[in-house]
C-alpha cells in the first residue's frame, strides 16, 4: 500500500511538471525546478491538525480591534531605543517594495530585531501577551545572531526581514488580520522571522547528498525546515527569550503547531502540491479554507517574493542568491558530488532561470494566493464597508439570499469581528430601505464603469474612489481572462503582478544579450548582463550589489 501511495505521488508532481516544460525552457532550468520544487525522495503525509478556530466571539472582537492600533510607533515602546533614522525607514513598512536594505545600512547591521520588534509592538503582541520587552529584545537578538552564523550571501538575517515585512503586509495591507485571532498573528509573524534560522547557505538536496548531521537527524526529510523549528523553540526554552512565557498551555499548543505547519510549509518540495491542494479547495462548490493552510500559503509566497518586488529589490536579491548557489557548487565540487542545478559558476543561464521561476513558481503562487485572500476576506469586506456607509444604502434581497446561504462559521465570526451590536442594528434598518437603488447604480457607474461588483455602496469616499479609479487598469489587464474575477465579492490590491511583469521583461531583454555573450564566449558577471529597458533611468553603476557572480564558458 505504501508503494502504491509513493508511486501515485510521484505521478501527481510528473503531471504538474509537465505543464512547465515547454520547449522553450532550457533543460538547466527545467532540472531545477524540478529538484527544487517536487520531493525527491516519496515520504508519508503528516496528518494535518484540527485547524484552530476562534475561542469565542469576544475574542474575534478583540482581533478585529486591532485595526485602531496599526500605527501606533515604536519609539513609544519601553526599553528599546531606536535610531532616527530607523524609525523614519519603518515609516515605509505598509510598502509592498519595502527596502530591507535601507534599514540594515541605518540599523547597524540589525534589521531583523527593529523590524520584528516595531511588527510585534504594532500588533499589540506585548500587552495581548504579557511579553516583557526586554525578553523580546533578547530572543530578536539571538534570532538575529543565528541568521548572521554562516553570514549565508542571500539566507540571512536581511531575508529573514524581507520576508516578516512581505507577511505584514499580507495581514496589514489586505485585510487578512481581520480573519486571525491574536494568537494566530502572533504565532505568524514569529513563523515569518525565524522560518530559515540559522539556514547553512546549501539546499536539503546538499544535506542530503554529503550525509550532514542534520539530515541523519531529520531522516532526510525537510532538514532545513525541521532544523529551523527545532532551533527556534530551544531558544524559547531559555527564560531570557522565552517570549511565550505567559501563554497557557492551549495557548502554547496552539502557537506551536501553527509555527510549525508554517515553517514546513516552506520546503519548496512541497510547493506543487501545496498549489494543486489550494486550487482544489478554492474551486469546490462551498469552498472552506483551513486556516493553517491560508497561513503557510501567504507564508510560501512571502518567501519566495523578491521576484514580485520593485526591479531593483529584485536584481539584488537574485545576485545574493546566485553567489549562494555559486558557493554550494564550489563545496559539491570539492566532496567530488555533482552539481546542484544552478549551482555551476561556469554554466549557469541566469536570466533564463529568473524567467522560469518566475513564469512556473512565482506568478502561479500569487494567483493563487490573491483568489484565496479574496475568497476568505469577501465576507469581511462586505461587513466592514457596511459600518462606513449612510443611511441611503441600499442591499438587493437576493443578493442579502445568496451571501447568508453561504456563511459559514468562520463568516460568523468574523462578522461578529467587525461589526458591533450598534452597526448590526443599523445594518437591518438599511435593508428595509425601499426606492434608492437607481442611486446606487448612479454612484456605481461614477466610480467604475465597468465594474460588475453588486456589493459596491454609494457612500464611498472621495479617497477610496481614486484608489479603485487608480487600479482599475492593472487590475483588469491582470484579470481579463478570468471569466470568474467579475463575480468576486471583494478584490484586493496587487501590486505585485506589474512587478511580475516588468521584471519578466527586463530579463529576457538580458537573456539575450546573455547569450550574445555566450555565443563570443566572453567572460562576464550579472553586471555585464544588466541593460536598461527603454525609458528607465539608469542609476549609478557603482551602486550595484558586490555580490556579482562571473559567469565562464
Amino acid at each position: 500500500m505504501s508503494a502504491f501511495l509513493n508511486e501515485r505521488l510521484a505521478a501527481e508532481e510528473d503531471d504538474e511538471l509537465s505543464e512547465v516544460q515547454p520547449d522553450a525552457v532550457p533543460q538547466e532550468v527545467r532540472d531545477w525546478l524540478a529538484s527544487t520544487f517536487t520531493r525527491q525522495m516519496a515520504c508519508t503525509r503528516r496528518k494535518g491538525e484540527e485547524k484552530p478556530k476562534f475561542k469565542s466571539v469576544a475574542h474575534a472582537i478583540r482581533a478585529g480591534i486591532f485595526v485602531d492600533r496599526m500605527y501606533r510607533r515604536v519609539i513609544n515602546a519601553p526599553m528599546m531605543t531606536f535610531p532616527p533614522d530607523v524609525i523614519e525607514v519603518l515609516k515605509d513598512i505598509n510598502d509592498w517594495s519595502f527596502d530591507v536594505y535601507k534599514l540594515n545600512n541605518y540599523g547597524n547591521g540589525q534589521p531583523l530585531k527593529y523590524l520584528g520588534y516595531d511588527l510585534l509592538n504594532r500588533y499589540g503582541i506585548f500587552q495581548k501577551f504579557k511579553v516583557p520587552s526586554v525578553v523580546m529584545e533578547n530572543f530578536l537578538c539571538r534570532i538575529e545572531e543565528g541568521y548572521s552564523r554562516h553570514k549565508n550571501p542571500y539566507h540571512n538575517n536581511l531575508h529573514g526581514a524581507d520576508v516578516a515585512q512581505t507577511v505584514h503586509y499580507m495581514l496589514c495591507q489586505t485585510g487578512l488580520m481581520n480573519w486571525l485571532s491574536d494568537l494566530e498573528i502572533f504565532a505568524m509573524l514569529i513563523a515569518a522571522i525565524t522560518h530559515d534560522f540559522e539556514h547553512t547557505g546549501t539546499t536539503n538536496n546538499f544535506h542530503v547528498m554529503s550525509g550532514t548531521e542534520i539530515a541523519l537527524l531529520y531522516n532526510d526529510r525537510a532538514v532545513l525546515e525541521n532544523y529551523h523549528i527545532s532551533s527556534t523553540f530551544r531558544i524559547l526554552k531559555d527564560e531570557d527569550c522565552n517570549i511565550l512565557q505567559n501563554l497557557t498551555k492551549e495557548e502554547f499548543r496552539e502557537f506551536r503547531t501553527l509555527v510549525i505547519d508554517m515553517v514546513l510549509a516552506t520546503d519548496m518540495s512541497f510547493h506543487f502540491q501545496q498549489l494543486k491542494t489550494m486550487k482544489q479547495l478554492l474551486a469546490s462548490p462551498e469552498p472552506t479554507i483551513d486556516k493553517s493552510k491560508a497561513m503557510s500559503m501567504v507564508l510560501h509566497c512571502a518567501d519566495i517574493s523578491h521576484p514580485a518586488k520593485e526591479w531593483d529589490l529584485h536584481y539584488r536579491w537574485t545576485s545574493q542568491l546566485l553567489e549562494e548557489f555559486f558557493l554550494q557548487g564550489d563545496m559539491e565540487k570539492k566532496l567530488g558530488l555533482p552539481f546542484s542545478p544552478l549551482c555551476d559558476r561556469n554554466n549557469t543561464l541566469i536570466a533564463e532561470s529568473q524567467i522560469g521561476f518566475i513564469e512556473f513558481i512565482v506568478e502561479p503562487s500569487m494567483t493563487v494566493c490573491s483568489d484565496m485572500l479574496e475568497l476568505i476576506l469577501g465576507p469581511i469586506k462586505l461587513i466592514n464597508a457596511s459600518k462606513t456607509v449612510d443611511t441611503n444604502l441600499v442591499v438587493d434581497e437576493n443578493d442579502e439570499k445568496t451571501d447568508n446561504s453561504n456563511q459559514s462559521d468562520v463568516a460568523i465570526a468574523c462578522t461578529a469581528m467587525s461589526c458591533s451590536i450598534e452597526d448590526s442594528k443599523d445594518i437591518k434598518e438599511n435593508k428595509d430601505m425601499k426606492g434608492s437603488k437607481d442611486v446606487k447604480d448612479t454612484k456605481e457607474t461614477e466610480i467604475n464603469e465597468s465594474s460588475k461588483d453588486k456589493y459596491d455602496t454609494p457612500s464611498t469616499s472621495k479617497d477610496t474612489k481614486h484608489e479603485e479609479k487608480s487600479d482599475k487598469e492593472p487590475k483588469e489587464e491582470t484579470n481579463a481572462e478570468d471569466p470568474k474575477s467579475s463575480n468576486k465579492l471583494y478584490k484586493i490590491k496587487k501590486p505585485w503582478n506589474d512587478c511580475l511583469v516588468i521584471n519578466k521583461k527586463k530579463w529576457k531583454v538580458q537573456a539575450a544579450r546573455e547569450a550574445k555573450l555566450r555565443e563570443s564566449k566572453t567572460k562576464y558577471t550579472m553586471r555585464d548582463i544588466r541593460m536598461p529597458l527603454p525609458g528607465e533611468i539608469v542609476q549609478d553603476e557603482d551602486k550595484s550589489s558586490s555580490t556579482d557572480v562571473e559567469i565562464v564558458e
